[in-house]
């Protein structure tokens, strides 16, 4: 079973929090630098630069999967991921049709710019991306599989947009069974705090806006192969 050093939540300059320098390939040519086999673009509530990361991934021989980083109606981050591109883009246009309809103002929140295979300017996002959904953290996860697709509670040690965070605790008939820390030094302290934890695969992603800030290949997932499918099942098969 292959070993892959990834990074599964990155944002492009999709994301209105994302630098400019974040195109689809800079990403890619950075993570090929810094050495990862698997990455995962995850922009605020939008897939809409994915298809853009995994033309770009595939030409240089990098695994790459379609993501979005949901914000829940609770202002609660979900990495949500997918396997096919296909059911990446109709998730992306069931959220967007839930996302708070405000303007993006982009001198003050920054661009929300698309981008073809070519690393080109094609258009932007009009509503504001970083806003909420009005769709629950208790609906995340059958939302996702419906999508064929898997969530994943973001950077939950976080003090801000987080499950532990705005929440305060994790719902005891929560299904996810992956979990991503920021700090992987506080693991063991947070399975004692929220046993739940216990069956989780536990993931670490750089939730980068800067091309200097995705992860160096310190993390590393091991999957039967590098068929997309098979990394989801391995990401959430129960521990």
């Amino acid at each position: 079973m292959p070993d892959l050093n990834y990074d599964l939540h990155i944002h492009s300059c999709l994301s209105p929090c994302g630098d400019d320098d974040m195109t689809p390939a800079n990403i890619v040519g950075m993570a090929m630098i810094k050495g990862l086999d698997l990455i995962a673009v995850t922009d605020h509530n939008s897939c809409r630069n994915c298809p853009a990361v995994l033309t770009m991934a595939e030409a240089y021989g990098l695994t790459a999967l379609p993501g979005m980083e949901l914000t829940t109606s609770e202002e609660v981050h979900v990495v949500c991921l997918f396997a096919d591109l296909k059911d990446a883009l109709a998730f992306d246009e069931y959220v967007y049709s839930h996302l708070m309809a405000v303007p993006n103002n982009e001198k003050i929140f920054g661009k929300q710019q698309l981008y073809n295979a070519d690393d080109e300017v094609i258009g932007t996002i009009p509503n504001l991306l970083i806003n909420a959904t009005d769709i629950s953290f208790d609906d995340v996860f059958d939302l996702t599989k419906d999508y064929n697709g898997i969530m994943i509670p973001a950077h939950i040690d976080k003090t801000a947009n987080s499950l532990l965070a705005n929440l305060g605790f994790i719902p005891p008939d929560s299904q996810f069974t992956c979990a991503e820390i920021k700090d992987m030094s506080k693991y063991h302290e947070l399975k004692k705090q929220h046993p739940y934890l216990e069956r989780c695969h536990i993931i670490s992603a750089s939730d980068a806006h800067y091309l200097e800030h995705i992860n160096e290949p310190h993390y590393t997932l091991s999957v039967k192969s590098r068929n997309p499918k098979d990394i989801l099942s391995a990401l959430t098969t129960a521990v």
